[in-house]
């Protein structure tokens, strides 16, 4: 079942209160918060009234809060292969 995986870009600061309470309807209430919702016309419905705010990609599988974190970590740019104590328990 794919899903619109929905992304507040801009800001809804100044715009009428039409704008922002379909973005409140979504869940979006902070800059770069994701949403996801299954694909259906009402929700389609609500993307368009606010489509200059937010960024919008359909994926096959909603992410868990605690996958979109893991995603977003960097790579931590190295690797330990085997700890020291093991390395030098095979020198001796």
């Amino acid at each position: 079942m794919p899903f619109f995986k929905i992304t507040l870009i801009r800001s809804a600061i100044g715009l009428p209160k039409k704008t922002t309470g379909v973005l409140k309807a979504l869940g979006l209430r902070k800059r770069m918060a994701t949403v996801f919702y299954p694909v259906s016309p009402q929700v389609a419905g609500q993307i368009m009234a606010v489509k200059e705010l937010v960024a919008v990609s359909e994926v096959e599988q909603a992410l868990t809060k605690s996958e979109m974190r893991a995603s977003r970590k960097p790579d931590p740019g190295y690797y330990i292969e085997t700890p020291a104590s093991e390395a030098l328990d095979a020198r001796i």
